[in-house]
């Protein structure tokens, strides 16, 4: 998100304007009022005695809530302005603007206020692609004090009513205040604006209307209650304490109620082009929380079992037993326009949906969950043997069923050029990268743990850790590039390495399948340049052909994959690299206000006095916010053994003593405590060079 823009959100609803509160459609900018996956309201512009406003200062004062302080005209009116005026908006179920108007004058004023309203109705993707083309139709109504917007398609309808407190003219255009203001006095007003969604359903459309209306002080008491039952941090480290708060607070913002699961919450993605459930998201981002607000993941690992594949769907991409990879509710996706209705095209969704069931019960001892979802995770192992295997060479490859809107990488660097050899040239499809053979080793060897531990069923154990034994002894083969001592990136549809240099060799070093004797080599490659710029491991070494600082998946640095480089480097040992990796990333916390971005540019920290921003970036985004408490978990050694919770803190210098208060788990809560460690270093590691 643009610095420029001011956005509020509640759930899967959200609000984006200009610095004065205006939303106007831009074709480079998502702006508007948003409500499951549409843009209900595209034009919302406030003037006063028919001129524009222009913004004294602007407060974000919660993720549901903003101020702005407005006066007409030009800056070169600000020493005698006879009017101003104050925008409080919020969002928590409908969509609130409270207007204030001041008569600065000694005399009675007449002014005219005018907001000037259209409503698109545009899809998020159209929003995206800037090409809004609606076969439906729009009407309009002003009756009832109210302004009514509403689209219709065949059975598909979405609607607006917006209504005020004062006394309006209402026009099909929006809304006319003309009041006569005091000597020095004010007026104000609310505007309200509700969403409705009607989905088609048997014979009779059913209309969800989003949840009841929430005050200012109910909302703040949720994210108050929120915080408080999250363990409490203690640290030296402002960037640390800053993350921690920022991203508890984010992820309380981004949870919504899905259509199929009423009153239970997921999360969503990322403001504003992801703001649904993403199955690889969501299941990261819980496992980050486990230690924290462990429920994320019981919601998470339901709704993805009672979406999972159960058929083939060339146009969903959808397979017997394959989690689901998006879930969307806009007018494209119910005309089949795109699959996402129960979109299936992610590769890796499935092997990590069984990683977080077992490290869920691990830190929680919810059995009854776990053979709850037997079933759900049997199906998962057969769809990992069989229609993964599209090669059948035992590993997990992709290629869309949906040549015309399937996505073509459905791992998670899942731009179209992301996935390249060194030499920067793509290979064709199918697919296998690296960290999804990863997670399938990891997958396994949890799922034997669930056999025999849960359901009874040893024989099938003891099969799938052979299995796994098999599978890291083929790819410790096939995958490692023996003339750079690293792990290739992908295999192509020929067997032979996508040899780029990449981050995804980290998330290995995560999953246990890196053969000890080669940990370090790797280890080496991910904390020095080329790949290490310093903020960060880059998703793509800048020696390679591909590389760009500002490349989506091909430069950047993202916060969620250091966190989960850093878990991996803490597996195997290396503790103190992992701690760099957390250091080096928490110390961009500030220069983002503590809300860690999708991603951020790859340029050597060497050339940039701070990090520097990647122009589109999703924020709040889901995993990032999630980051910070993974690499809490990462620095004070965090590690459930049956009943009894690990403690092996390795803390750098920089980032000082930690405590973490009333950790939950099986055990009840526990307390953690870290000091750091007594060697000193500046920011560069010139002892990890080969």
């Amino acid at each position: 998100m643009a610095r420029d823009l001011v956005n509020i959100l509640d759930g899967n609803s959200f609000v984006v304007s200009a610095k004065n509160g205006d939303v106007e459609p831009s074709k480079t900018l998502p702006t508007g009022i948003f409500a499951f996956d549409t843009r209900f309201i595209s034009t919302w512009v406030l003037t006063v005695n028919g001129e524009r406003l222009h913004a004294l200062s602007t407060d974000d004062l919660q993720y549901f809530e903003s101020r702005f302080y407005l006066v007409p005209g030009e800056p070169t009116h600000y020493v005698d302005a006879k009017v101003s005026l104050i925008r409080e908006r919020m969002i928590g179920g409908s969509f609130t603007e409270k207007l204030t108007v001041f008569n600065h004058e000694f005399t009675e004023s007449e002014i005219t206020i005018r907001l000037d309203i259209t409503g698109d109705f545009a899809d998020i993707f159209e929003v995206k692609s800037a090409e809004v083309h609606k076969t439906g139709s729009i009407s309009t109504s002003a009756d009832n004090g109210r302004l009514s917007l509403t689209y219709k398609r065949e059975k598909f309808r979405r609607s607006v009513i917006i209504s005020t407190s004062a006394p309006a003219h209402i026009d099909k255009d929006g809304l006319t205040w003309v009041v006569l203001i005091a000597p020095r006095g004010e007026w104000s007003t609310y505007v309200r604006v509700e969403t409705r969604v009607e989905e088609a359903g048997g014979q009779t459309p059913e209309l969800i209307v989003q949840k009841r209306d929430q005050s200012t002080a109910r909302m703040m008491h949720h994210l108050d209650k929120w915080l408080s039952d999250a363990p409490r941090l203690v640290c030296d480290s402002d960037a640390l304490a800053g993350a921690y708060r920022r991203g508890l607070t984010d992820l309380a913002a981004l949870q919504y109620v899905p259509f199929s699961l009423r009153g239970q919450a997921v999360l969503s993605a990322g403001l504003p082009w992801f703001m649904t459930m993403f199955g690889r998201d969501s299941m990261i981002t819980s496992l980050q929380m486990l230690p924290f607000v462990p429920r994320l993941a019981t919601t998470a690992l339901r709704f993805l079992a009672m979406n999972q594949g159960s058929r083939l769907d060339d146009f969903r991409d959808e397979e017997p037993g394959k989690i689901l990879h998006e879930v969307r509710y806009g007018e494209s996706t119910a005309f089949e326009e795109q699959p996402h209705a129960a979109y299936c095209g992610a590769a890796d969704t499935t092997p990590l949906f069984i990683v977080l069931l077992d490290e869920y019960e691990r830190w929680t001892g919810d059995a009854e969950l776990v053979r709850e979802l037997e079933r759900h995770v049997r199906l998962a192992l057969e769809w990992i043997d069989t229609y993964a295997d599209i090669m059948g060479t035992g590993y997990i490859w992709y290629q869309t069923r949906n040549q015309r809107t399937g996505l073509q990488n459905q791992c998670w660097k899942d731009s179209p050029g992301s996935i390249v050899y060194r030499d920067g040239h793509i290979p064709a499809l199918p697919r296998a990268t690296c960290e999804m053979q990863g997670y399938a080793y990891d997958a396994k060897l949890r799922a034997a743990r669930l056999a025999r531990q849960f359901w009874n069923d040893p024989a099938f154990a003891d099969q799938l850790e052979a299995q796994a034994a098999e599978l890291k002894r083929r790819f410790n083969r096939d995958f490692w590039v023996e003339n750079g001592e690293y792990y290739a990136l992908a295999l192509d549809h020929e067997g032979g390495q996508v040899d780029a240099l990449s981050s995804n060799m980290g998330h290995l070093l995560w999953s246990g399948i890196v053969e000890q004797d080669r940990a370090r080599t790797v280890v080496d490659h991910l904390v020095n340049p080329p790949l290490f710029s310093g903020w960060g491991v880059r998703t793509l070494a800048k020696d390679q052909a591909k590389y760009s600082p500002l490349g989506y998946h091909v430069g950047t640095v993202w916060p969620f994959d250091n966190a989960i480089i850093a878990w991996g480097l803490w597996r195997y040992g290396y503790r103190r690299e992992a701690g760099l990796l957390a250091r080096s990333i928490l110390d961009t916390a500030s220069f983002f206000d503590y809300r860690l971005p999708e991603a951020f540019a790859g340029y050597d920290r060497e050339l940039t006095v701070h990090p520097v921003e990647y122009p589109s970036a999703c924020s709040p985004q889901a995993w990032s916010a999630g980051s910070p408490m993974l690499f809490l978990r990462v620095l004070l050694g965090l590690d459930p053994s049956g009943e009894h919770l690990i403690v092996e803190p390795e803390i750098p210098d920089e980032i000082g003593t930690i405590e973490l208060l009333d950790i939950p788990g099986r055990w009840g809560k526990m307390d953690a405590f870290g000091r750091p460690y007594a060697s000193r270093r500046a920011w560069s590691p010139p002892e990890y060079k080969r």
